[in-house]
């Protein structure tokens, strides 16, 4: 429900994307807007303070003052500030209410929201989603993937189609999307939430009873999702399975899909231009978003054919020497290596990996995926020392370390291998802005090769 904003004083935690956006939408709307950013003032954000100040939002850096916090009518955080930060507790003591800006735009949306959450392959999905739904209705990509919903407010839309993080769940008591899709579960973000239990418990308050979609769409593939799609009570939909009624499944080399009883071919796998399995599941659940939306067949297998892999996601880059190379930065942890690894299953494969440690368990990674299908493995980052102790200690000893990203390619070309996958299975913040920027430094470098 729309709320009233003329002359009311908002507070926006964190000059964020979706912090600016947030307060740029409700200065439109007549609120008083604050940001208060706790890191101190960078240069590259000189300009924007100008731009933000001059539109009569208010900034202040390096700090949380009172005089920004007094008086707020309502708080709108950045989906990075843990709720057991200090700026939530000194907010929870004044009784300031705080919601993050996908809850704001949801308030405010005269359009319903398609969700989709999970560990891994979010973005892919959400963009495949946007793609074909965009062959019949306008249903741009926004939330978690960079794309601010409070940013596309103005705009007469069909449906908002919203990636979004358990951080944003957090902060979202009301979301409630017509669609909600939950793709895969695997340890992430501990530290933030306190714990597994409690980060499996943000992910499906979006199916809670009083926030039930209309249709929930559950993954198959990953055990603990299918057993708490058995105990969930609404409508819903199961990917990669196939069941007596309402599921998508993959069976003489097609993917089909299955509402009551009733069953339809929709795509051959053959024509699928995304690489693995992972991305065969990504696409039954995308397909399951657009039957139910409505979009034709055709224009189903027109739109899963056309579409493009999804920046910095097992995205290919060039061939040199005989040599591919994929860059896959935006595999933050193992989990996400793993689907990136199990790709290229019977290719010599040569791993770029490392980064800013998440400290999650390594057995697993080294086991079941380093030794089953990587030749070479080179290191860089602040996890070295313990990815290759994990490594060696599991039987894997073909392991090079590098100081820089550019010194392991240079390496790379070195060796007699099919492939090279800059995988990371590690946050990028130790050598590099983001997994973006590592993923841009990892192609432009591989380029300046060719």
């Amino acid at each position: 429900m729309k709320r009233k904003w003329i002359d009311k004083k908002v507070l926006i935690l964190g000059l964020s994307k979706s912090g600016i956006s947030a307060a740029r939408y409700l200065s439109q709307k007549g609120a008083d807007c604050y940001i208060t950013e706790s890191k101190p003032m960078q240069e590259k954000d000189k300009k924007l303070i100008e731009e933000l100040e001059k539109e009569d939002i208010k900034v202040e850096t390096g700090k949380h003052s009172d005089e920004f916090i007094d008086g707020s009518y309502i708080a709108i955080t950045s989906p990075g500030i843990p709720p057991k930060s200090e700026i939530f507790q000194r907010l929870k003591e004044k009784n300031i209410e705080i919601i993050g800006e996908v809850e704001l735009a949801y308030l405010e949306a005269n359009a319903p929201f398609i969700a989709i959450t999970g560990t891994n392959g979010k973005t892919t999905t959400t963009m495949l989603t946007s793609h074909i739904l965009n062959s019949e209705y306008n249903a741009p990509v926004c939330g978690n993937i960079g794309v601010p919903p409070t940013s596309l407010l103005e705009e007469k839309l069909d449906y908002f189609v919203c990636e979004v993080s358990s951080f944003q769940l957090e902060t979202a008591p009301t979301f409630k999307p017509q669609i909600a899709c939950f793709l895969t579960f695997t340890p992430d973000h501990l530290d933030w939430h306190g714990g597994l239990d409690k980060y499996f418990e943000a992910k499906i308050s979006l199916f809670k009873q009083e926030r039930q979609p209309l249709y929930a769409v559950f993954s198959g593939a990953d055990e603990k999702i299918y057993e708490f799609s058995k105990t969930y009570s609404g409508g819903k939909f199961i990917y990669a399975k196939e069941l007596e009624r309402n599921c998508c499944y993959i069976k003489n080399d097609s993917i089909y899909f299955k509402k009551d009883k009733e069953e339809e071919e929709i795509i051959k796998l053959k024509e699928i231009s995304l690489v693995g399995e992972h991305n065969y599941q990504n696409a039954m659940c995308a397909i399951i978003v657009a039957k139910l939306t409505g979009i034709s067949n055709e224009h189903i297998r027109e739109r899963i054919m056309s579409f493009k892999a999804v920046e910095h996601r097992i995205e290919y880059v060039a061939n040199i020497n005989g040599k591919s190379f994929y860059n896959d930065s935006k595999a933050t942890n193992p989990e996400a290596s793993f689907v990136a690894i199990k790709s290229f299953e019977g290719k010599n494969l040569t791993l770029i990996a490392g980064g800013r440690d998440k400290n999650t368990d390594l057995t697993e990674f080294c086991q079941n995926y380093i030794n089953k299908y990587v030749s070479t493995v080179i290191l860089i980052g602040e996890a070295t020392q313990r990815f290759k102790e994990n490594m060696e200690k599991n039987g894997f000893t073909n392991i090079i370390l590098a100081n820089t990203m550019q010194e392991a390619i240079d390496i790379s070309m070195t060796l007699d291998t099919e492939i090279v996958l800059l995988s990371p299975a590690c946050a990028s913040y130790d050598m590099f802005n983001s997994y973006e920027h590592r993923g841009e430094v990892f192609k432009d470098y591989v380029k300046s090769k060719l």
